[in-house]
């Protein structure tokens, strides 16, 4: 198994450590519930230095992003990030990414852990556009460092304003490290993070400065655990769960960075005739008020007739019931509706609600 520059770290913290994406990655250090309210309530990091970095540089680095990704590339100004995603010629999903406009011609696009090694492929396999490609994903230590309390820890430490307004970044010294620090988020809550190069030692002081510098709030390292549940909560899509080869954008509820009009893009056809044709199934979020722990690859039924499945599930540390994504045919979409989780042949009733399922004022 690989392991992230910050292992010895999580170690010496008693975390358990499971395998994730090919890496040794820390689950939980003390308790996944304890964890996901630090971040909601004060201030929690994660070490995600697992997640890949792809440079794209070249005369034609635009062109080549917007045809390898859905979102319109070309609305990005360097200091921006851009949430978007890769699919087949058939409309099925490469992966979730995001994308940093460098310069105009250099980006950074930042893709799943577990998909490294494929959607690098899938890039050179498509690069009509003589672009250069390099994958520096073992270069880079990655921290997120989410919740309300974030900033005010990051500011102890860092030499400039940290007034980053969301899906931005910008170039700063933290912890005496010069970085790329960007707000982006997979927790619903305020947060940023630390993009930066260096060896464990690096690594291990710039996660012990921010501790220090979060003390006062009472910062706790989060897990992979945490991380999951927080990114349920508000209900963002997990590739692997929710998105994959066999899911389309449009019926997953990314609809919304799926530029139909921007013209060619690999996919572009397929989804156009997705469009046209009407939606067979719609991802949707659902809550239960029941005793139950509904899990990814869990039926969904409706009159006794499966009509869908469950794509993550969990009881949500905040709301204390059970709540899940899920692929229901169309026309049981709505919201307010009522379908089933078939939980070990005993139907539980949930309700189709709206995102997020953890409303934030």
């Amino acid at each position: 198994m690989k392991k992230t520059k910050l292992f010895p770290v999580h170690e010496k913290l008693g975390a358990k450590i499971v395998e994730f994406a090919g890496f040794a990655m820390p689950v939980q250090y003390r308790s996944i519930i304890e964890e996901h309210l630090a971040v909601r309530n004060s201030v929690g990091v994660f070490d995600v230095s697992h997640m890949g970095e792809v440079i794209v540089k070249g005369e034609k680095a635009l062109d080549f992003v917007q045809y390898i990704t859905v979102n319109n590339a070309a609305k990005l100004t360097p200091g921006r990030v851009q949430y978007s995603a890769m699919c087949y010629p058939d409309g099925g999903i490469v992966d979730d990414l995001l994308v940093y406009k460098i310069s105009d011609d250099e980006f950074m696009l930042v893709i799943n852990a577990s998909n490294i090694e494929k959607d690098f492929n899938w890039m050179n396999e498509n690069n009509k556009f003589g672009v250069e490609l390099r994958n520096e994903s073992d270069e880079f230590s990655l921290l997120a460092v989410q919740g309300p309390k974030s900033q005010e820890t990051i500011q102890k430490i860092i030499d400039k304003p940290l007034d980053i307004e969301y899906y931005h970044y910008f170039y700063a010294n933290v912890a005496g490290v010069d970085m790329l620090v960007s707000c982006t988020g997979y927790t619903g809550e305020l947060g940023y993070e630390l993009y930066f190069k260096g060896d464990e030692k690096t690594a291990e002081h710039v996660w012990n400065t921010v501790f220090e510098a979060g003390k006062e709030f009472n910062i706790q390292p989060a897990g992979l655990g945490a991380r999951d549940s927080l990114r349920l909560e508000m209900g963002y899509c997990l590739y692997g769960n929710d998105i994959d080869k066999t899911t389309n954008p449009l019926e997953a509820g990314l609809g919304w960075i799926t530029k139909l009009k921007k013209g060619e893009f690999i996919g572009r056809e397929a989804l156009l005739k997705v469009k046209e044709e009407g939606l067979k199934r719609k991802l949707v979020p659902m809550v239960s008020d029941e005793r139950a722990f509904p899990r990814h690859g869990y039926d969904l039924s409706k009159d006794g007739k499966v009509v869908g499945y469950i794509t993550s599930g969990t009881v949500s540390p905040v709301l204390q019931k059970p709540i899940a994504l899920g692929y229901v045919d169309v026309q049981f979409a709505n919201e307010g509706e009522t379908v089933n989780f078939v939980i070990r042949g005993k139907e539980i009733p949930a309700k189709i609600v709206t995102l997020p399922f953890v409303k934030k004022s």
